[in-house]
């Protein structure tokens, strides 16, 4: 989930991820154009992302650079594509890796990185700050929590207003006839946002019966796209692109970024989140195996969870950090709220079971 200097493209960042799916749709970026915080003099690591984090000019690298000047490490950023195709890379690399800490591995992928002996264990002197609830996602201490956030339904205010039809606030809702044709959303085999939204379904109506849910929803006219671009600028009509379908598979902070960036400026969002379709996604840092500074790789993990870097993710990344005591502003809290009760799912299952799901998935929706 990543966003930074217009609406689109801080809208683009919001797909993590990820996005996400926190993972993101973004394009790969190729590793031989990283970007440098430089140094003083001394060893420069490598930070490994998805493709779509701030590689520089934001606040996020402006933190960075405030790590090298008290620390004299630097830090190259290397984008290796979405989070899917950066862990697929981790896993293939592992032991030899591409770079020292890697940013943005989520709850969705997260097993399959563990099994692939990606990271190294540590245990950050930061973990005591981060939310137990997130900490207790990664027993082992692969790797530390550094952001969540919540791929939801979103929908277009206006449009539901003009048509006199009340929004939708369960999943149920949505195989009404009422809302025929009205919803789309990701291929889950093609992006992380279709993934989480998948996942959700699965979270809500179990093993026997997520599938004929999907059913109903084909039924009922869901529209499926390959990425979060193509569903949010293209299809969705609350956005800039004022597409025909009032109904997109996005995040819980869409709606702040659409105020945040709106040109002309507006101080009330356009869009809204459905609370009860969120799937919540946890984004994470760690060490990877095979680094040849580990020292200095687990310094920059503790930075990242630390509170002076934490305060920049969310207008920066539109999450919400893993620290409990850092507040984000309020321009992003005013549009949107942490998801009280959101659906998930172990990281355990969904890597036992993701590609069985996906097969299901295109089984039930594409043929």
């Amino acid at each position: 989930m990543k966003r930074s200097a217009s609406i689109s493209t801080a809208l683009a960042a919001v797909a993590l991820l990820a996005v996400a799916a926190c993972g993101s749709d973004a394009a790969d970026t190729a590793a031989s154009n990283p970007v440098s915080t430089g140094g003083t003099g001394g060893t420069t690591i490598t930070l490994v992302t998805y493709g779509s984090f701030p590689a520089a000019d934001t606040s996020l690298n402006a933190a960075l650079d405030s790590f090298t000047e008290q620390t004299g490490i630097g830090v190259t950023i290397v984008q290796a594509g979405d989070a899917g195709t950066m862990v697929s890379k981790a896993v293939l690399t592992a032991g030899n890796p591409e770079g020292d800490v890697m940013w943005g591995v989520d709850n969705t992928l997260l097993s399959r990185a563990i099994d692939g002996d990606v990271f190294e264990p540590y245990t950050s002197t930061e973990l005591g700050a981060i939310d137990p609830a997130l900490t207790a996602l990664v027993p082992g201490g692969e790797v530390t929590p550094v952001d969540f956030g919540d791929v939801c339904i979103n929908y277009d205010i206006a449009w539901f207003a003009d048509k006199g039809l009340t929004p939708p606030t369960t999943l149920d809702d949505l195989i009404d006839p009422a809302y025929r044709d009205l919803l789309v959303t990701q291929n889950p085999a093609a992006s992380s946002t279709g993934l989480a939204f998948m996942l959700a379904t699965i979270a809500r109506y179990g093993a026997d019966g997520w599938q004929a849910y999907w059913a109903a929803l084909r039924d009922n006219g869901v529209q499926v796209v390959d990425s979060w671009d193509s569903a949010y600028y293209e299809q969705f009509s609350g956005s800039s692109g004022k597409g025909p379908r009032p109904l997109v598979v996005s995040y819980a902070s869409s709606p702040p970024a659409e105020v945040i960036y709106a040109d002309p400026p507006r101080t009330d969002a356009p869009t809204a989140s459905m609370d009860a379709s969120c799937f919540r996604q946890v984004e994470f840092a760690g060490v990877l195996r095979g680094t040849e500074h580990q020292a200095e790789a687990r310094q920059l993990v503790d930075f990242l969870a630390g509170a002076e870097f934490q305060q920049e993710v969310a207008l920066n990344l539109f999450v919400w950090p893993a620290r409990t005591d850092v507040a984000p502003p309020t321009e992003f809290t005013a549009y949107a709220t942490v998801v009280a009760d959101p659906l998930t799912v172990a990281p355990a299952d969904i890597a036992a079971n993701r590609e069985a799901w996906v097969d299901a998935w295109t089984d039930t929706v594409l043929r």
